[in-house]
């Protein structure tokens, strides 16, 4: 029996683990100074001492060297550095072109849009069925005045995982810089950078039971980027403001504490939520590559229903879950990732995202396909897309 919420929109933001916050409190009322040079006072060094530590930390983790990793306020933050930063550096040098997929998360490609209001030529490079970008149509969009790629490691909605290795190889090949948003395969999958030839990795710990509101963007040594945001000298003089010395500690505890052990058992609840809905509700689709994509994500369309009513009808039982339904965007548009992989309105309002994490267990996920199952077939009952497809 499922007595609390069963919360299945990790891909949004995650619970904190408790291991996490009890190394960020010390930072919040006692080493609590803003991180000072080692001629300021004790407090203020020690606050700096916790910063590069998380900072070395982290960026051994991804196989970087330490002054190749800025701390940001989040994966928004981070992404508009990337993009601006080497628009500011290359754009008045080099060209003006950037390329993007045509279903990167909105800070990528919202991003991207205003850049191209600024005069910066955007191709939105289209997708195939599954989410996948075709790497032979990425080298013939590069031209001569291109200066960025940006393609995200895996996508936030429907979970494919895109060749980073492919296209980072061919960006390298054509002398282009490559940015990729990692914030859903940070830690849930391996970021090999004597295989990735990227420049520019955006990735945060709030999909990893971390804190809000902290990022990081790994921007490989010799890279050409401007500062973007006016103000102080913080992180190498690209970021400025005050670092976020509770956030940049729980964000380096939060990384040491994903296994490979977990992953594999989220992926083994993803995939048994996955073939029991297939199997026992029927007009369903999945969204994205069926084994290409992130352990901790399923993406499924439900026919001749509305995902805002099955998202609210489950919410009602206790199950936390998020849709690609207009209603539930403050733009009125239906998700731009199932429309960018051939997906229609109805196809985009019937979608429904699960996303697991370390607190999930496989009694909940039995639990939430009972409960989808029965939503779902008491929606289409008194649907009239349902009604007219059944013949009543």
């Amino acid at each position: 029996m499922i007595a609390k919420t069963v919360y299945l929109d990790n891909a949004a933001a995650t619970r904190m683990d408790e291991r996490v916050l009890e190394v960020m409190t010390p930072y919040f009322f006692e080493t609590y100074p803003v991180a000072t040079s080692e001629f300021g006072y004790s407090l203020g060094i020690d606050a700096r001492e916790a910063l590069e530590k998380a900072r070395k930390e982290i960026a051994q983790y991804i196989g970087a060297a330490s002054e190749e990793f800025i701390f940001t306020s989040g994966s928004t933050e981070s992404s508009n550095l990337a993009l601006k930063g080497v628009a500011l550096a290359l754009g008045e040098k080099k060209g003006r072109h950037i390329i993007i997929s045509a279903i990167e998360d909105f800070p990528v490609l919202h991003s991207a849009k205003a850049l191209e209001k600024h005069g910066f030529p955007v191709t939105f490079l289209e997708v195939d069925h599954e989410g996948l970008v075709d790497p032979g149509k990425l080298e013939k969009a590069i031209t001569g005045k291109t200066i960025l790629v940006s393609i995200q490691h895996a996508n936030q909605e429907i979970g494919t995982v895109q060749d980073i290795e492919t296209i980072g190889g061919i960006c390298h090949d054509k002398g282009v810089l490559f940015h990729t948003d990692a914030t859903h395969t940070f830690t849930r999958m391996p970021l090999d950078f004597q295989k990735m030839k990227v420049d520019l990795i955006t990735v945060a710990p709030h999909t990893i039971h971390g804190p809000k509101g902290i990022g990081g963007l790994y921007v490989r040594e010799g890279t050409a980027i401007n500062k973007w945001m006016d103000g102080g000298f913080q992180e190498f003089n690209l970021r400025a403001g005050l670092e976020n010395i509770p956030g940049v500690v729980g964000f380096a505890r939060a990384v040491s504490l994903v296994t490979p052990e977990e992953n594999e058992r989220i992926r083994l609840m993803r995939d048994h939520l996955i073939d029991r809905v297939s199997a026992e509700v029927p007009d369903t689709i999945l969204n994205g590559h069926r084994s290409q994509r992130i352990p901790q994500n399923a993406n499924i369309t439900f026919h001749s229903v509305e995902g805002e009513s099955i998202t609210l009808h489950l919410d009602m039982r206790g199950f936390a879950v998020s849709t690609g339904s207009a209603c539930f965007s403050r733009s009125l548009e239906a998700s731009h990732v199932i429309m960018g992989i051939g997906g229609d309105h109805e196809r985009a309002h019937g979608s429904i995202r699960f996303t697991l994490s370390r607190y999930n267990t496989m009694e909940e996920i039995g639990a939430t396909i009972d409960a989808v199952a029965d939503v779902v077939r008491q929606l289409r009952i008194i649907s009239p897309l349902g009604r007219k497809e059944t013949g009543k």
